[in-house]
């Protein structure tokens, strides 16, 4: 199945689902959730491979502000080193993350550096503003030495919805 039919019947039965929950004064919230691996994501947990390895837990909470917020951690990169997040979106969405339009991610707009302790492990809490509530879009993600530009970490494409 195509995957724009694909996304239009989970959409349609998912609305199917809703509308016969209701009671006679109107629907109510349904039971439960249907999920479709093929469909876009809110929150994603995303998986970092490399020179160590990392895991960043990407959640954009449903309300007005439109506030994606990245808790990330990485280990087994280089002790006492600085190191920053990157994403890079397609509009084109196929699985197929070409876009090498990197954005240093931080708190907000301003770049965060991860710091590393003498292990090699490091942890930031991070947050960005989204707009175009609604859009899909392909988006991957890179982990930089500060210094050097080196790419150490990176990750799978995935598939992302803003919502509000």
């Amino acid at each position: 199945m195509r995957s724009s039919t694909r996304h239009f019947c989970a959409a349609t039965l998912a609305l199917a689902v809703v509308g016969c929950t209701g009671a006679a004064d109107g629907p109510a919230a349904p039971s439960f959730v249907i999920s479709d691996p093929d469909l876009p994501q809110v929150n994603l947990d995303v998986l970092l491979h490399g020179e160590g390895r990392g895991f960043i837990h990407f959640r954009q909470p449903a309300d007005e502000d439109v506030i994606a917020f990245l808790d990330t951690r990485v280990q087994g990169l280089s002790p006492h080193t600085s190191y920053l997040l990157q994403r890079a979106v397609d509009v084109v969405v196929d699985d197929d993350c070409t876009s090498a339009a990197w954005l240093t991610l931080g708190k907000g707009p301003t770049p965060q550096a991860i710091l590393t302790d003498g292990q090699g492990s490091g942890q930031e809490q991070l947050w960005r503003s989204l707009s175009g509530v609604g859009s899909i879009f392909d988006i991957h993600f890179r982990v930089i030495d500060a210094t050097t530009a080196a790419v150490v970490l990176q990750s799978e494409c995935h598939q992302f919805v803003i919502s509000q």
